[in-house]
């Protein structure tokens, strides 16, 4: 698995005077886009873009918008060229994009919103870059997470962004009952994978998955074992069978899968289980994360996978059967 996503200091060299091609700039956007799930193949960009589309031409464009948005304000600001160009300056802005033109409709005021939302993503991210750097951790999609979560809590108090907010509800809004059934489980499986990027549709998931499959299968198996873990996880605490389904308590296990399986760990037997036992605290962390922050108007996003990933990354030089990748 590549391991380019790790949040690394560049050389002075490496500065974006050196006046990059039109393929290496345009390949960025697609790189930027995988990137959210640690991938730095453009292929798996494209596919996660189609997907995206298949999904609403609404997540598509304002997922592009956010994309570039923050990869052109890294750059304008001086990143790195080797970090801007495999898309580690993008992906923030992408979830960003399709973050708020779910929470808050697709108008002109949501698309100026997405525009500062991602330069603000760009700019959080180079300061946890600074602050993390010295821990040997990565920003991950720290980021998005906090500036969408100002963006989504202060939305209420200005009636131009919040009077035709669309409805997020959970599907357990309407849907209580806990008794999942197969048709739960396997659509639930394709939509943790989907819901890393807020869809929840199984055949967008199948797509997301075939992305990652692109750039390597076993990123491909992880995601999907780990969306399994979080779905059964969330079963065997009582979760509603709607939630279920519709991905909620899959796409936290899978960041957390693919970024302890080859990507910030070294593959081992031990890794491999450190792994499964990350996707699960992430699953089981969801509930208490999305209580917290629905009292104060806001949304679970990928706080677990954050969280779990900081401790179990920064946990590891304390256990001598697992070490950081490269």
């Amino acid at each position: 698995m590549a391991t380019a996503t790790v949040d690394v200091a560049a050389p002075d060299r490496d500065r974006p005077s050196e006046r990059p091609g039109l393929r290496d700039t345009l390949l960025t956007v697609p790189r930027g886009v995988a990137q959210v799930e640690f991938q730095p193949n453009y292929w798996t960009g494209l596919l996660f873009v189609i997907a995206l589309f298949v999904g609403g031409w609404q997540f598509g464009v304002f997922g592009l918008l956010g994309t570039v948005v923050a990869t052109v304000t890294a750059y304008l600001l001086g990143v790195p060229w080797n970090r801007v160009s495999i898309g580690l300056e993008g992906f923030n802005g992408t979830l960003v994009g399709v973050a708020l033109v779910l929470y808050l409709d697709v108008r002109w005021m949501t698309a100026a919103l997405v525009i500062g939302a991602a330069v603000a993503a760009a700019v959080v991210g180079s300061a946890l870059n600074t602050a993390l750097t010295p821990y040997n951790l990565p920003g991950l999609t720290a980021p998005f997470c906090i500036v969408t979560l100002i963006m989504v809590i202060g939305a209420p108090s200005y009636d131009r962004v919040w009077a035709e907010h669309a409805n997020t509800a959970a599907p357990s809004a309407t849907d209580p009952g806990t008794a999942m059934s197969w048709h739960d489980f396997w659509h639930g499986a394709f939509n943790g994978i989907g819901q890393v990027f807020f869809q929840d549709t199984w055949y967008v998931g199948l797509i997301f998955l075939a992305g990652l499959a692109v750039s390597s299968r076993l990123v491909a198996a992880t995601a999907l074992v780990s969306s399994v873990i979080g779905l059964l996880v969330g079963w065997w605490l009582g979760v509603p069978a709607a939630d279920l389904g519709a991905g909620l308590y899959g796409y936290n296990s899978v960041l957390t899968g693919i970024a302890l399986t080859g990507t910030f760990l070294a593959l081992s037997r031990a890794g491999v289980i450190y792994a499964v036992i990350g996707a699960a605290t992430a699953a089981a962390l969801t509930a208490g994360i999305s209580n917290l922050f629905t009292v104060v108007g806001g949304h679970t996003l990928t706080w677990p996978f954050v969280l779990v990933a900081w401790v179990f990354l920064a946990a590891v030089p304390n256990f001598s059967r697992l070490r950081r990748a490269g």
